[in-house]
């Protein structure tokens, strides 16, 4: 499968050592220290307020995908899941994302958000201008938890230790920087802010209790890497897009494009 081949990760060599439960959380939260998307230049300007709105718009439209495609990915995990009670917790993410009914969710509220900074909704639900290495890097990252053991699986899901900084600072910034976003506009995070942290909990400690050898805390010290590539990419791409050098693909969203009327009136 191309996509999974993208960013794939090369397998680290086991440690020597059998590391104890405390010393594989502080490694993985030492990856988190040092390759969370939370450090990319796109996002200091983001929460900084440096990005004109087209710039903001462009961020809105390409991670709607990686929005939409999270229940995507968590129902394929959940289908490899051999216990009822994981299953029980699991799914809880999928309806977080997609909601109890229609209006409902993680998804409609990104939906609002970007709806809030111009766009036509029905133009962000057809995909057609988000970047492609947006789309190349999140199916990547579908095929990853498809195809790897469930423990890599739900070690990749980790990065959710580290979203409650990065929220904090993206909702502050925002609304500090760009008059043309409200605290209704960025909804979505409200219920992050106890959801992750919720989820981080379950996944840390199923990880914690499962890498029960240096090779499978190397895998999921592994997993946990790709995640963050698959974040950094996304960004990476923003960046060469739509800020420097301002190339932008032919196929993506271009400024104008795909926005309600009267949306910079």
């Amino acid at each position: 499968m191309t996509a999974s081949l993208a960013l794939s990760v090369s397998p680290t060599e086991p440690a020597d050592r059998l590391l104890s439960p405390a010393e594989l959380e502080a490694a993985l939260r030492d990856i988190g220290a040092r390759r969370y998307h939370n450090l990319h230049p796109f996002h200091r300007l983001l929460h900084d307020g440096k990005l004109d709105k087209d710039q903001v718009r462009a961020w809105a439209l390409n991670r709607y995908y990686y929005q939409a495609m999270i229940p995507v990915k968590d129902a394929t995990l959940l289908a490899r899941l051999p216990d009822a009670n994981l299953r029980r917790v699991w799914r809880q993410r999928i309806v977080d994302h997609d909601g109890d009914h229609e209006g409902d969710g993680g998804i409609e509220r990104w939906l609002k958000l970007a709806e809030g900074v111009g766009f036509e909704r029905d133009y962000v639900l057809s995909t057609k201008g988000i970047l492609s290495a947006t789309r190349f890097s999140v199916e990547a990252y579908v095929h990853f938890v498809a195809e790897r053991s469930l423990l890599e699986a739900i070690a990749s899901s980790l990065t959710e230790m580290f979203s409650p900084t990065i929220i904090s600072e993206r909702v502050a910034g925002m609304l500090k920087n760009y008059d043309f976003i409200t605290r209704e506009t960025l909804a979505y995070f409200d219920k992050r802010l106890t959801q992750a942290p919720r989820d981080a909990d379950f996944a840390l400690d199923y990880v914690t209790r499962h890498a029960l050898t240096p090779q499978q805390q190397a895998q999921a010290l592994d997993a946990l890497r790709f995640k963050c590539n698959v974040l950094w990419t996304q960004l990476d791409a923003l960046y060469f897009a739509y800020v420097s050098p301002g190339m932008i693909p032919p196929d993506a969203w271009r400024p104008g494009e795909g926005l309600r009327a009267g949306a910079d009136a």
